[in-house]
């Protein structure tokens, strides 16, 4: 295990959904199916463009603009109840995350976080069916407790507190746009995962626009991605 005072990063804090869980296409098919019934018929790739990476609640001006209903409270949680419903079906863990999870929070010293713009139910939820939950316990932070939702940085400013760690000594794991965006305005280190071919997340230009400083493809490559050495620079693979 490398010495404290080796490595890089003080923290890492995760995202959840896209990066631990494989769950933006079981979300976003309950979110479409519902879109139709509204009488949206938008597509999946639309759908994805749209809304992955945001919290529901602040695109909501999107669906009534394209629908003309005005979203409620119950719609919500109707949406959040099927969309619940789906992911304990179907859930499945991001190739490798489990395993770089937790050699992570073994080299950190449990020194991890998750940071999810989702509700906590959910990311609970989820941590729970791909047996990450005690990995993260009592640092799991949800951005809809937060002031304002990412992009902004709050969600990951708090996970940094609660670590007792400067922000601008954190990695974040991110896999969209707003995320790095978020981390970023936290200050931290963002390393952008981008899996081939996956309609879920963004692609590589897109993650390195936002301000990832290193690109990867694989969750295997992440514990050594990072605690490489001072010494050795975090160039941005394209």
């Amino acid at each position: 295990m490398p010495d404290a005072a080796e490595r890089p990063f003080d923290a890492v804090l995760f995202d959840c959904d896209g990066v631990l869980v494989d769950s933006e296409r079981i979300t976003n098919a309950v979110l479409r199916a519902m879109l139709h019934e509204l009488g949206w018929a938008v597509s999946e790739a639309d759908c994805f463009r749209l809304f992955v990476g945001r919290a529901l609640a602040d695109e909501v001006g999107v669906i009534t603009a394209n629908t003309g209903f005005t979203v409620t409270d119950e719609w919500i949680a109707e949406f959040r109840g099927r969309r619940n419903e789906a992911l304990i079906r179907d859930l499945q863990p991001i190739p490798g995350a489990v395993a770089a999870a937790r050699e992570i929070a073994r080299l950190f010293d449990g020194n991890v976080a998750c940071a999810s713009g989702a509700d906590r139910p959910k990311i609970e939820l989820q941590l729970r069916k791909v047996g990450l939950d005690e990995t993260f316990a009592g640092r799991i932070f949800s951005g809809m407790e937060m002031p304002r939702s990412k992009p902004a940085p709050d969600v990951y400013l708090a996970a940094a507190a609660a670590l007792a760690v400067d922000p601008a000594c954190t990695a974040v794991v991110e896999d969209t746009a707003t995320g790095v965006r978020a981390g970023v305005a936290a200050g931290a280190v963002v390393f952008g995962y981008c899996p081939p071919d996956s309609p879920a997340h963004h692609a590589p230009q897109v993650l390195l626009d936002a301000g990832a400083a290193h690109i990867f493809t694989d969750m295997a490559d992440l514990p050594a991605l990072l605690t490489r050495r001072p010494t050795q620079p975090l160039t941005p693979a394209h």
